[in-house]
């Protein structure tokens, strides 16, 4: 993969002083509320987490000159519906560390973790609520749902299942959603017109895309120390993710790969062997290829944007994200 030369401070200078904003608001969400949910929220909060979500609401507002006061509002609500998604994915992985650091349900029972979950995402439809914009609204409890309805269909159905169809669903339902949603709303704050909102939401889809591709690949390429979860998590739990898609298309029979479409599991020297093999197969640049194709569609839905320093910025952030190595 090619270095990195951009630096989160690069692009998120025009809203630095925004997000220390959404931050206060964030963590005031738990204000007179059980102080043992405001120091589960106080600690998720803590730590650590790009805020690239919130960035980009913030962005591409600004790029539209939208209200200030809303569009800090509407980036908290992202960010905290974000952050209920991890809780509860946390959970549903049986996570014991994100980012280096214990997980919630590490440190609380399964009951408890939830009920945060549940509570973090009511806090985020508040605050979606009180950018007072009905369509705003609407189109938060549609991602919502969406969420839910991909982990539900992972659980249930993904598993084992070797599809590029299945696949780019489940990525847009994981990821790609939360990405569109922080675009486009923050075009709807801003009372674009529609071609533009349109543009908008593609630059979100397509950034987000190619977010969870690199995810996917830094599951293959990253120590676990690092990740904070085992290499190839994915494909221990049978979700074939973009490298392994790949894999079997240049290895259609190999016999690891096989094994894991029919369910059944893999002792540790046979997985390590199939890591090792997916590695040097030319999958997981095949990947990145295909991540940074999607970046580049991102960037192409700006042309006739306002030239602003905003858009250089979200130009920025693009390839950032397919560049990034953690």
């Amino acid at each position: 993969m090619a270095s990195n030369p951009l630096t989160k401070a690069n692009f998120l200078a025009p809203v630095q002083d925004l997000l220390v904003r959404v931050e206060q608001k964030m963590h005031a969400q738990a204000d007179q509320h059980h102080p043992d949910l405001h120091a589960a929220l106080e600690h998720l909060l803590s730590s650590g987490g790009k805020r690239l979500r919130p960035a980009l609401a913030l962005l591409m507002g600004n790029l539209f000159l939208g209200d200030e006061e809303r569009l800090i509002t509407l980036a908290a609500a992202i960010e905290m519906l974000h952050t209920a998604t991890l809780v509860h994915d946390d959970l549903i992985d049986g996570a014991l560390l994100r980012r280096g650091i214990a997980t919630l349900n590490s440190r609380w029972s399964p009951a408890a973790t939830v009920l945060t979950g549940d509570f973090i995402f009511a806090r985020a439809a508040k605050l979606a609520a009180e950018t007072r914009s009905v369509e705003v609204m609407l189109l938060f409890a549609e991602t919502l749902s969406t969420i839910v309805n991909g982990e539900i269909t992972q659980l249930f159905s993904s598993r084992g299942l070797a599809s590029r169809q299945d696949y780019e669903r489940r990525i847009y339902a994981k990821t790609a959603s939360v990405f569109d949603v922080a675009t486009r709303a923050a075009g709807l704050l801003s009372h674009v017109d529609e071609m533009t909102l349109q543009k908008i939401g593609a630059y979100g889809y397509n950034t987000g895309m190619a977010f969870q591709i690199i995810d996917d690949i830094l599951d293959f390429t990253g120590e676990q120390a690092t990740i904070g979860k085992p290499v190839a998590s994915d494909l221990r739990q049978g979700l074939i993710t973009l490298p392994a898609l790949y894999y079997l298309e240049k290895y259609p029979q190999d016999a690891g790969m096989r094994r894991i479409l029919a369910g059944e599991s893999l002792d540790e020297e046979a997985f390590t062997r199939l890591i090792a093999s997916i590695r040097e197969s030319g999958a997981i640049q095949d990947a990145y290829y295909e991540a940074r194709r999607y970046v580049d569609t991102s960037v192409e839905q700006m042309d006739g944007f306002p030239d602003r320093v905003e858009r250089q910025s979200l130009v920025d952030l693009a390839y950032y994200i397919v560049n990034r190595q953690f």
